[in-house]
């Protein structure tokens, strides 16, 4: 856990003190193609769990609801935070 919370404050460092290259504003399509493969690979590990998918009926209509909820819930602090930090009607 802290080693990725090390590379997190290291990697908030570097992009600091390389805001103003051109290469630091070029990261978001690497960021997305990451993300998408980590989900890809989550999936992966989901569908070969044997178990899993068994007791899928057993524990599905909770893992909707956990994971509506917590959609929501970002969401809405998302909201919370655009209204705190660009003040309302989210100008900047």
């Amino acid at each position: 856990m802290f080693r990725i919370l090390f590379l997190l404050a290291i990697g908030v460092g570097i992009g600091y003190l390389a805001r103003r290259r051109s290469f630091a504003h070029k990261t978001e399509r690497g960021v997305q193609f990451t993300i998408a493969a980590l989900l890809f690979v989550f999936g992966l590990s989901i569908g070969s769990d044997g178990a899993l998918i068994r007791n899928l009926g057993a524990f599905g209509s909770q893992a909707v609801v956990i994971a509506v909820l917590a959609t929501a819930g970002s969401l809405a602090a998302g909201v919370v935070a655009q209204r705190f930090i660009f003040g309302k009607g989210g100008r900047r």
